[in-house]
């Protein structure tokens, strides 16, 4: 099975870490993985800020780099789900390039989805002494219906404790270019979604998208709050638990 692993934007630049996990799990599962060199960004900053002609040209490079893999796995709920749902949008009007992008969808899939329904792992190399809350992000649980799968591979990690937050499913307040547009807003979201993950009093918590961890970690550090953890749930599966090893 050869798979082709999409880092993403974020992790290629903010956290490294994370992409390192991600390919030593799809490893570990017994999959032959490869990451294309030229990969850039999926185009969803452009989408969503209404270039589409720049979002459409970025899609048929993405196509064309990954479209000859089994399988397209990406450590973000967020990219996956503009993989698989924006694409053919997006290529809609060109017949060739939006059967190209229907079939790269077919094959995209987010990381712990991927692991849990599609190889149905069932055990993890990492071990976490401590206690974790799991955040849903609004890309993967929405967009791609990831609930369980994190949870159930969590559930396979020795040591670790899993303690549900109020309201895990309601957004962080970075939603890309909505933090930076109405900032006062994301940051009022932000601040609630940590009141709740404080409240449970979890070592650290986890997630499936960059870019809700680090907006969380912000507000988190900027309250004064030190002691909990951040952590991508690949992290915390591969058993890096942030450290590149």
């Amino acid at each position: 099975m050869r798979v082709a692993l999409f880092v993403t934007c974020l992790v290629d630049l903010m956290r490294p870490s994370v992409g390192f996990a991600a390919l030593r799990l799809l490893e570990a599962a017994g999959c032959e993985v490869a990451v294309p060199e030229t990969q850039t960004c999926c185009g969803q900053p452009a989408f969503s800020a209404g270039e589409r002609g720049a979002a459409a040209a970025l899609a048929r490079k993405t196509i064309a780099e990954f479209e000859g893999f089994d399988y397209v796995v990406a450590p973000s709920g967020s990219c996956a789900d503009h993989i698989r749902h924006r694409y053919p949008e997006l290529l809609a009007d060109d017949p060739a390039w939006c059967a190209r992008a229907e079939t790269l969808a077919a094959r995209t899939w987010e990381l712990t989805q991927f692991l849990a329904d599609v190889l149905a792992v069932d055990t993890v190399a990492g071990k976490y002494d401590g206690s974790v809350t799991y955040h849903d992000s609004c890309s993967g649980l929405r967009g791609l219906g990831i609930k369980a799968q994190p949870r159930r591979l969590l559930g396979r990690v020795a040591g670790l404790t899993l303690k549900e937050m109020p309201e895990a499913e309601a957004c962080c307040g970075f939603g890309g270019a909505f933090s930076v547009k109405f900032g006062d807003i994301s940051a009022a979201i932000a601040a609630k979604k940590c009141a709740n993950v404080q409240a449970v009093q979890a070592g650290a918590v986890v997630g499936g998208d960059l870019g809700c961890l680090m907006n969380i970690e912000g507000t988190l550090r900027r309250q004064g709050d030190e002691a909990t953890r951040v952590l991508h749930v690949a992290e915390v599966l591969a058993g890096s638990n942030g450290k590149v090893a």
